[in-house]
């Protein structure tokens, strides 16, 4: 885990930065096509969403929750993501999901700074980290004039 300062307009930047922001969406949606055919299915969505732990309530102490209740929130994250209804999820949706999402997380954060902590990931998939990282890039390249 670690620990970095972040606020609205970091994400905010990132989202605006279209070309970082679809490369890095992209490669998200491309390591949860599990099956390579270029869209989400429910279960490869799941899959993913299970990864983050929606459901822990009690700071790091798992719930007993009915399958009911967890089959009817990923069903309805699903269909969040799922615009056109279609039973499955393109790169397109995910993107416009994505971009609500992280605008979402923006607006949340507002323009204060804010010390948040930011598990480790070897895959370079958490988008947060990554809007991190593009404003120290530009930061750096502002200060050495490039």
């Amino acid at each position: 885990m670690g620990v970095v300062i972040l606020d609205g307009s970091t994400v905010r930047a990132f989202v605006g930065d279209e070309e970082v922001f679809n490369r890095s969406v992209d490669e998200r949606f491309a390591a949860l096509d599990l099956n390579g055919d270029g869209v989400l299915s429910r279960a490869e969505l799941r899959r993913a969403l299970e990864t983050f732990r929606l459901l822990e309530t009690h700071f790091g102490v798992d719930v007993v929750t009915p399958p009911a209740e967890v089959a009817a929130l990923y069903n309805s994250i699903f269909d969040q993501f799922d615009l056109d209804r279609s039973g499955t999820v393109d790169r397109d949706e995910f993107r416009s999901e994505m971009r609500r999402i992280l605008l979402a997380i923006a607006d949340g954060l507002g323009d204060f700074p804010l010390q948040i902590v930011l598990e480790d990931d070897d895959q370079g998939s958490n988008l947060l980290q990554q809007a991190i990282d593009l404003e120290a890039a530009k930061t750096k390249a502002a200060a050495s004039g490039k």
